[in-house]
């Protein structure tokens, strides 16, 4: 994401099972997977910066999935979908529309709203008044018009045909034998904010270890800042020294206890404990979150991204294959820790509970789904704490 400038990333046919999110270096990754099953599967990936403004998001099943985000004026909606391909059965087509309609309907009405990922419909270059432009790619299809159905129904407009580009930027798809091309993904946005979308193109040099293409878009937007919080003093507790104790001892006997009045009092304690404590404690030191993948996995994705851009195909085949190999492997980690977190909890070990959480989870709150109200779920303390047990099982 850092190395395409990307600040919001969706991702379809995720493979996963389960549901929840994580941190993972300077990113945090929102998914939905199939259990027990690995196939659909979506999530949604953003960068630190952009974290900050999350109000919530909702994990509706292995094939949609959305994240708030606090905008100026307005706040900002994206969903993530990977719809059934052309081979699916039409009950199950249905029941998609149906799911992400009602997803429709739980979002607020003012939010700019974006709804993106691989649609598996071809819409093609033919304008549709208010909904697609001159520039698709492609002959429509049976479910490409079902496409535009929904979108006329809900005043969505489609990003990614509406701007002249060169062939190479308007495919989203490549055959393995990179003989045919399609474009069967798709940015949509509601008709209201059409100008604010300044470019929607695909980035081929994007290697993302999959058929598809990395489909961009610019929107001129902006997301609430939000001011940072000051991290209080913390004292390792478990590095007090002995002369701590001693002059904390020496200067509770020079105090004068008698006719005082009991704030004063109180008030001169903290200043004893406190300066005490500065001067002679050592601060805890921040602990740095585990990394996801390995430096290894890492070097196997560089070389990947090198094959892809010189054309490699059959090394870029083996590179890939090893790679999924070696994030699997970097990724079984988790199962020692949350084997960990639940130990943990079943023993009442509640301060390691948390913070073994923490460390690999963060400080954002994101839960599966909305209340009774139908109101966002956000990063709200009390909540957290109520629903953490549901959590760390769910991890």
């Amino acid at each position: 994401m850092a190395r395409v400038n990307v600040n919001i990333l969706g991702i379809s046919k995720l493979k996963w099972t389960g549901m929840g999110e994580f941190k993972s270096d300077d990113h945090y990754i929102y998914y939905c997977g199939q259990e027990p099953l690995r196939r659909n599967g979506v999530a949604i990936m953003v960068n630190k910066r952009v974290q900050n403004a999350v109000l919530g998001c909702n994990l509706k099943n292995d094939r949609m999935i959305s994240v708030r985000f606090q905008g100026k004026p307005f706040n900002i909606t994206v969903i993530q979908v990977y719809a059934p391909t052309s081979n699916g059965e039409e009950a199950e087509v249905e029941r998609f529309y149906e799911d992400l309609q009602d997803l429709l309907e739980l979002t607020p009405k003012k939010d700019v709203l974006f709804i993106i990922g691989d649609w598996n419909v071809k819409v093609g270059s033919q304008e549709t008044p208010a909904v697609t432009g001159n520039f698709g790619f492609g002959i429509q299809n049976e479910a490409g018009q079902r496409l535009i159905e929904f979108c006329q129904q809900n005043a969505q407009v489609i990003a990614n045909t509406l701007f002249q580009q060169h062939k190479r930027r308007l495919y989203t798809w490549t055959s393995p034998d990179g003989q045919h091309q399609n474009q069967t993904d798709y940015i949509l946005c509601s008709q209201r904010w059409r100008s604010s979308i300044k470019s929607a193109k695909t980035r081929l040099g994007a290697d993302c270890g999959s058929d598809h293409e990395l489909l961009i878009a610019i929107f001129r937007l902006k997301l609430k800042k939000v001011g940072k919080t000051t991290r209080p003093f913390r004292y390792d507790l478990n590095q007090i020294p002995y002369d701590y104790t001693v002059e904390v001892r020496n200067r509770f006997k020079g105090l004068d206890l008698i006719d005082r009045v009991p704030d004063e009092l109180w008030n001169e304690v903290h200043d004893i404990v406190q300066e005490t404590g500065i001067k002679a404690t050592p601060m805890e030191k921040k602990c740095k979150k585990a990394k996801w993948l390995s430096g290894e996995a890492l070097q196997i994705a560089v070389k990947r991204r090198e094959a892809k851009s010189k054309g490699e195909k059959e090394r870029h085949k083996h590179l890939n294959a090893e790679f999924q190999r070696t994030a699997r492997r970097d990724k079984a980690f988790l199962n020692d820790q949350c084997k960990e977190i639940e130990g943990n909890n079943r023993m009442e070990k509640t301060r390691n509970l948390f913070k073994k959480i923490k460390r690999y989870q963060g400080n954002i709150s994101c839960q599966d789904g909305l209340d009774k109200g139908q109101k966002w779920y956000g990063p709200n303390r009390s909540r957290r704490l109520r629903r953490m047990d549901v959590r760390h099982t769910q991890l």
